[in-house]
């Protein structure tokens, strides 16, 4: 009798962990998966004229795009900075009236 009880046990740890494991899953992991899937299709996105923001915190408008390069201009000088492209943080959406 008292085999059943520890198997009953094992069954029932075992179940934890694996429930454990799935609401670890849905609550970290698939939305992490979700953004950098967002990320990727807003950087492969990308083209020349859009205004961007850099991880950086650096603004300007995208003059060129080579390989994984953008070059953007700032300020009224046209400053030309050179950036990778996984430095690009978000697209400014211009506001429709």
């Amino acid at each position: 009798m008292e085999g059943n009880t520890s198997t009953g046990m094992t069954i029932g740890t075992i179940l934890y962990f694996v429930f454990f494991i799935v609401i670890m899953y849905l609550i970290i992991f698939l939305p992490q998966k979700r953004r950098d899937k967002k990320a990727r299709e807003m950087l492969n996105s990308l083209q020349v004229g859009n205004e961007v923001i850099t991880i950086g915190g650096v603004a300007g408008k995208i003059i060129n795009i080579k390989d994984d390069e953008v070059t953007i201009e700032t300020s009224v000088e046209k400053t030309q900075l050179v950036f990778k492209k996984w430095a690009i943080k978000e697209v400014i959406k211009p506001i429709e009236a």
